[in-house]
């Protein structure tokens, strides 16, 4: 059976300073915190995300929570699992 990733939808930010939008999601009963670098939403979409990030993030979503489980995965003990162009395929 194939792992899910829920996000909260309230927990969605976008940390402009840090260059991030950070979320909560539940991974199969396990609440896990998630942030994924702003040179991801620019790798996805071609653009580079000025005030439009959480907009690009919504539309990436269905890519984003994929990279965000394999992230997970490899990544059980981090408290935040941080998403960078390089976890892309």
């Amino acid at each position: 059976m194939a792992l899910r990733l829920e996000i909260d939808q309230a927990s969605i930010t976008d940390n402009h300073i840090a260059r991030q939008v950070e979320f909560t999601g539940d991974l199969d009963g396990d609440e896990r915190d998630f942030a994924v670098k702003y040179s991801v939403l620019k790798e996805l979409s071609g653009d580079e995300p000025e005030a439009d990030a959480l907009e690009m993030f919504e539309r990436f979503s269905d890519e984003i929570v994929d990279v965000c489980i394999e992230a997970a995965l490899q990544r059980p003990s981090a408290t935040v699992v941080a998403i960078d162009e390089g976890d892309l395929e």
